[in-house]
């Protein structure tokens, strides 16, 4: 398994632009996701320790999303559970919180989107706008109507990566909002 070691850096724009390209590296590294095991490598890659028993305790509290099990090729071998790529994002940011004195309930209470939820967005907008995208690509001939659902699907597209850019602000914004709140008391 190839490692990523580039480390995370506090919140910041480029910060999270370089974890955005992190998580592009690990999808196309782990198209169908990251099992619990390739996590704790990722991180032990960049010097961070991390045991199987603490990330099954973040998911168990709802910090981290749960995996989807998966079948593995082959006669006997069972199933799987993977996780999104987006935990290893998550996984930094609750280690920033904690590392800045807040408790996991604290994390709990005050960072209700560290599950996955705008990732879980996003995952699921594009995968329904490429479902439009292959069902308008299939139609008999091409014409004005076609062009114009072609055209609506890139707006909507647009729209969602719009949406989506607004969420991680407002995210990030309540990080802040976090830290300097936990600086006064």
């Amino acid at each position: 398994m190839e490692r990523i070691q580039p480390p995370f850096s506090p919140v910041t724009n480029i910060a999270e632009q370089r974890s955005r390209g992190e998580l592009s590296e690990l999808e196309r590294l782990y198209p169908e996701g990251v099992t619990t095991q390739q996590v704790v490598e990722i991180l032990a890659g960049r010097g961070q320790r991390l045991t199987e028993a603490t990330f099954r305790k973040y998911v168990q509290l709802g910090l981290l999303p749960r995996s989807v099990r998966t079948g593995r090729k082959g006669k006997h071998k069972g199933s799987q559970g993977l996780y999104p790529h987006s935990v290893v994002r998550q996984l930094e940011m609750i280690r920033r919180l904690m590392s800045q004195g807040l408790t996991i309930e604290e994390i709990q209470n005050d960072f209700p989107f560290l599950g996955g939820g705008i990732d879980d967005l996003h995952r699921n907008l594009n995968r329904l706008l490429s479902g439009i995208e292959q069902v308008t690509a299939r139609a008999p001939k091409p014409g004005t109507t076609d062009q114009v659902l072609r055209k609506a699907v890139l707006e909507a597209r647009a729209a969602g990566e719009e949406l989506i850019e607004k969420l991680r602000q407002i995210e990030e914004r309540l990080v802040m909002r976090a830290r300097m709140a936990r600086a006064v008391v």
